[in-house]
Order: structure tokens, then sequence, then C-alpha cells
């Protein structure tokens, strides 16, 4: 190695750490997938937990024992929760006919316009009827499999629900736990990292969850002023949406605007597109950088290929999970760049200062 140049050892030794780093990283993920049942939870658990930390710490501060005031928290998160899917279900089932009828028209319209063959409604039944008729076995079984993967998901919210409340209670402990499984010497170091990254999925889910309920609210009403159906349920969809950057309000935003094209016709719809895209650039403009503005930003590259990466992984929860992963991640290593920008002496303006960030809130 001695008689190579300088630069190409500097280059060699960077490869081999990105080598192993990368090697880690996909150990890590393809233990995380074959232990989804449990890491899934855990990870969901981790979420809830940095969302409804600030409400347990009040509940604490007003001299409420800390079982109590988890299991507090967990019955409120149930209570909204709840209420929550009640109204959905309520408002699908009052409007879903009329959903379902203005579709219906709609496709309806369309092949007396273009006239094709085989497209009326009564084709189309009668040709979904001998489906159903030939593979009707095929059809049995994948309700049975929906059916199981149900019961999964049942069973991993009420096993996430119970790890929220363990985490809360027990949350006074985290920093000893965190220095004790630390490497000699390195407790500060790895105390600092975990509360940078907590913190910046904290601020993430805190700063998301607000948008996204404003995000709701303003397309509920604009949806409801227009008088398109099933308006609370598709505020509910904006909602749950949110969680997903960029690609939740689109899915979101374009399934508002086709319920309105297909029920009140296309001025309404074109009014409809135009309170999304008024929403959305409220949030772009406005509500990110004033809500976000103390959490980790990212380049929404960044966030695009996060997504996609947890989209190849592990679907719609992959995409769920993605962005604030990604967000403690990028918490970690601003904390690191400021340890060690600080220790190489690069002056003041070196980097970010370590404890600026929400993790010490």
């Amino acid at each position: 190695m001695q008689l190579l140049p300088g630069p190409v050892r500097r280059f060699a030794a960077w490869c081999t750490v990105i080598l192993l780093a990368s090697g880690v990283v996909y150990v890590a993920i393809r233990l995380c997938v074959e232990f989804r049942t449990a890491v899934t939870p855990a990870l969901l658990a981790l979420l809830g937990t940095a969302l409804l930390r600030p409400l347990h710490r009040r509940l604490v501060r007003a001299h409420v024992q800390r079982s109590l005031a988890a299991g507090l928290t967990c019955v409120a998160v149930l209570a909204v929760v709840g209420g929550a899917v009640y109204i959905v279900v309520s408002a699908l089932i009052q409007t879903g006919d009329q959903i379902i009828a203005s579709l219906r028209h709609a496709a309806k319209g369309v092949a007396d316009h273009f006239g094709a063959a085989g497209t009326s409604l009564d084709d189309l039944a009668s040709n979904a009827r001998d489906l159903l008729g030939k593979f009707g076995g095929t059809a049995a079984s994948g309700v049975v499999s929906g059916i199981s993967v149900v019961g999964e998901m049942i069973a991993m919210a009420v096993l996430a629900l119970l790890l929220v409340f363990f985490f809360l209670r027990d949350s006074d402990r985290a920093v000893g736990t965190v220095r004790a499984i630390a490497p000699p010497g390195g407790a500060d170091m790895v105390e600092a990292m975990a509360r940078r990254a907590f913190g910046a999925v904290e601020g993430f889910m805190r700063g998301t969850t607000l948008i996204a309920l404003i995000d709701a609210v303003c397309i509920t009403v604009g949806l409801l002023i227009l008088r398109v159906p099933g308006a609370v349920g598709l505020g509910a969809l904006v909602f749950v949406g949110a969680y997903i950057p960029y690609l939740g309000a689109f899915i979101s935003g374009a399934v508002a605007v086709l319920v309105a094209l297909a029920d009140r016709g296309f001025v309404i719809a074109l009014w409809a597109l135009g309170v999304v895209l008024a929403v959305q650039v409220l949030e772009g403009h406005v509500l990110q950088p004033m809500i976000q503005s103390r959490t980790v930003q990212m380049h929404p590259a960044v966030i695009l290929l996060a997504l996609t990466a947890g989209a190849s992984v592990a679907g719609i929860l992959g995409m769920l999970l993605a962005v604030p992963l990604t967000a403690a991640a990028f918490g970690i290593v601003h904390e690191l760049q400021g340890r060690y920008g600080a220790a190489a002496g690069s002056g003041p303006t070196a980097g970010p200062a370590p404890s600026s960030g929400p993790a010490d809130s």
C-alpha cells in the first residue's frame, strides 16, 4: 500500500468503508424483512411515541403517575382513531351509493359517446359474472388470504399500541439504556446521536400531522362547499395520504377531483382541482417552512428516493416509514458533522451546532 499515492490510498479507504457500511445496511434490512412481524410494530410504536410524547409529558408534569399517563394517552389515541374511522365509514356508507351511481353514469356516458362495442354496462356486468364463475375458486382463496392479512394487521396494530404504552411509560429510562449499551468511552456521542435522531423523527411526525390536519380541513371544506359526495371521507384520505410526501397528496387529490368529475361535472371538477392545488401551494410555500423549519430538512429528490426504496422493501408500509427513518439518519449525520467538524478545528462556521435541533426539547 505504501507504493500507492496518497489520494489512491484515501480513495481505497473510503471504498472499503462504503462497502462495509452498505453490507451492514443490507444485512440489517434483510433481517428486518425476515422479522417484519416484530420489527414493524416496533417501528410504528416509535413513530407513535414520537408523536404522543408531548401529551404524555404534559400529563406527567401535571403530577399524573407515569403508567396512568401512558394509559390515558393510549386511550386518547384509540378514541381519536376510532372516532375518525367511524366518521369515515359513516360518510362512505351514506354517500357510497351516490358515488357509485355517479361513476356508473360517467362510464355510461363515455361508452355512449365513443360507441365502442362490448363496453356497455350490461356487457361489463355479464363479463364480470362469467369471470367470477370461471375463477370462483381463486377468488375464494384470495378472500381467505385477505382475511389472514387483515388478522395479521390487527395483531400488529395491537402490539404497536402496547409498545407505545411501554415506550411512553419507560421513556425516562431510555437515556440510561442507551448509555448502558454504548461502547466504552462513546456513551456521550451515542446519547447525542440518539437524541438527535429521535428529535428529528419527533419533529417530522408533529409537523406532518399538523400539516395533514390543515390540508384535510381545507380540502374538506372546499369539497363541502362544492357539494361533492363523500367530502368527509375524501378529507380523511387527504389526511392519511399526507404522511407519504408528494405521492400521497397527488393520489388523494386525484381521487377527490375524479369523484367531483363523476358526480358534479367538468366545471365543478375544475373547481375541486383548484381547491386541491391551492391547498398544495399553501402547504409547500407557507406551512412547510413555518411548521417544519426546525426539523431535518431533506431535498425532494432524497425524499422521492427514500419513498422508492421503502416501497421496494415493504410496499405502502415501507413508504410510510421511509421518510421518518431517513429524517433520523439525517439527524445522526448532522450530529456527526457537528462533532467531527468542531474536533477538526475547521472554525465556527464548520457546521450546525450539535444541540440546536428539536432533539433537546
